[in-house]
């Protein structure tokens, strides 16, 4: 029985964020009215001129230098030729074969270990509009109508395009997500998917183990979501799998992915280049970037992800799983600062990466729009080692300090959730739980260790969780002494 090798790439296609579009002064924002950031120049009316954004080809250099790619010295740019409603020009400005960005790699970690994939380029464009189908899929089959916004025609739009050298669905979500960390920290763009400056393409075969040829390529679109890429190459590599193992031959083809069934259906034959006829645009000038506006932007790279993750890891003692959650999602930098504060590094990573995480996730915000600050993190930490509160009721306080915004103490005050640790006061609740459980207490006696957990639980749930667990543990152990 043959056995197939999994082949991916993925063109990742990025929203860059700069004040106006790639070609015209329009705003460039999320979330107007439809049609309301428009002009001649994005709608491409007759004898309009397009002036390359001076910002957006800064940032699409950055992106290149931190992938280690070669900064071409001439770069063009030619039009797509298609036909479409969401192109209004009915060709998108983009870069063929004169790329600005050449080669590079990306290393992502994949469990536990560092896999190098190649970057094949970084080029500029324009983004195109969006299209609406009314009707009950939302797609083209069965809608009754289609509505266009041209908001985001003219965006200015990175992509990037690795090597086919992603070997699972797996290794194809890790990097993903070392792009877009490596994105977030350049501060090109705010590379969210949900509201598509950041998309993804993918480009799937498989062929018997060992043979260099690649097999039919399928690419697959419509992926919202670092899951739903995952989820769909999955798909895509089982059926072409179960395709060739049932002799059915493959074709080069451009197939949907459908959250909802988590299955892939046919859209059309995939494209060639040629299908576009490309040629270089005659209304721009090629791009030249001088060698010292490059040093600068090298020179102005911040600190990257990977040196971020080995740099926690070294000096801070974090493990490793945990370092990779933090700079993933940009929170080194409120890690630090909590430290700077006080607090100590792994209590406070554990809060960030445990309750408070789960928090942000709940009410669906990034931590930079959240209530708690630094400040927040670093008091609640210390209050816990100190003993003024149980880990139960700092996670009340951190809940607290996230809806409102209020300091820890004054929440403490204001709840009572003060730990009681006083011996005579803690001392009588102890005495009511031996006296109510007298099986576990003779349990206890009787050699069996593992009643006393029970029995401080006991204590807790009397006191509320405001008693001392291990002041609460010793007095049990004190008095059921023989």
């Amino acid at each position: 029985m043959t056995t197939y090798e999994t082949v991916i790439g993925l063109e990742c296609h990025v929203e860059l964020s700069t004040r106006t579009k790639m070609f015209c002064s329009c705003a460039n924002e999320f979330g107007a009215e439809p049609n309301t950031l428009v002009c001649p120049i994005c709608l491409g009316h007759p004898g309009t001129l397009p002036v390359p954004n001076e910002r957006a080809v800064e940032h699409t250099i950055t992106i290149g230098l931190a992938l280690g790619s070669e900064i071409a010295p001439t770069s063009l740019f030619h039009r797509k030729n298609y036909f479409y409603p969401d192109m209004p020009k009915n060709y998108q400005i983009s870069q063929y074969d004169l790329p600005l960005c050449v080669g590079g790699e990306l290393d992502v970690e994949v469990d536990g270990e560092t896999r190098r994939v190649g970057i094949t380029r970084v080029h500029l464009e324009e983004d195109t509009g969006k299209t609406t189908h009314a009707g009950a899929t939302g797609r083209i089959a069965g809608a009754d109508y289609a509505l266009e916004d041209y908001n985001r025609a003219g965006v200015p739009l990175v992509e990037v395009v690795s090597e086919p050298d992603l070997r699972s669905p797996g290794e194809a979500r890790a990097y993903l997500q070392a792009l877009r960390g490596l994105l977030r920290s350049l501060g090109v763009s705010d590379v969210k998917m949900e509201e598509g400056s950041l998309r993804c393409d993918a480009n799937i075969s498989v062929r018997p183990e060992g043979h260099e040829e690649l097999g039919t390529k399928v690419e697959i679109k419509n992926m919202n979501s670092i899951r739903s890429v995952e989820r769909a190459l999955a798909f895509e590599a089982e059926r072409q799998r179960a395709a060739l193992g049932s002799g059915e031959a493959l074709v080069q083809e451009t197939r949907h992915w459908d959250e909802d069934r988590g299955a892939t259906s046919s859209m059309r034959s995939k494209e060639e280049a040629f299908d576009y006829r490309y040629f270089p645009d005659p209304d721009l000038s090629p791009l030249e970037p001088e060698a010292e506006r490059v040093e600068r932007l090298r020179s102005e790279l911040p600190e990257l992800p990977a040196a971020r993750r080995s740099r926690l890891e070294t000096e801070r003692g974090l493990p490793a799983a945990q370092v990779a959650q933090i700079v993933d999602h940009d929170w080194d930098g409120f890690l630090e600062e909590a430290v700077s504060e006080g607090a100590d590094a792994n209590a406070a990573a554990n809060w960030m990466t445990g309750d408070l995480a789960a928090l942000l996730n709940e009410a669906g915000i990034q931590l930079a729009e959240s209530k708690v600050t630094p400040r927040h993190l670093a008091d609640l930490v210390g209050l816990v080692a100190e003993g003024t509160i149980s880990t139960a009721g700092a996670k009340q306080v951190l809940a607290e300090m996230f809806a409102s915004g209020a300091e820890a103490a004054v929440v403490v005050e204001e709840r009572g959730l003060a730990q009681i640790s006083d011996e005579s006061a803690l001392g009588a609740i102890v005495d009511e739980v031996i006296a109510e459980n007298p099986e576990p207490v003779e349990q206890f006696r009787g050699g069996k260790e593992g009643v006393i957990g029970f029995l401080v639980g006991q204590v807790m749930q009397r006191s509320k969780g405001a008693a001392n667990p291990q002041e609460a543990q010793r007095l049990l152990r004190q008095r059921l002494a023989p």
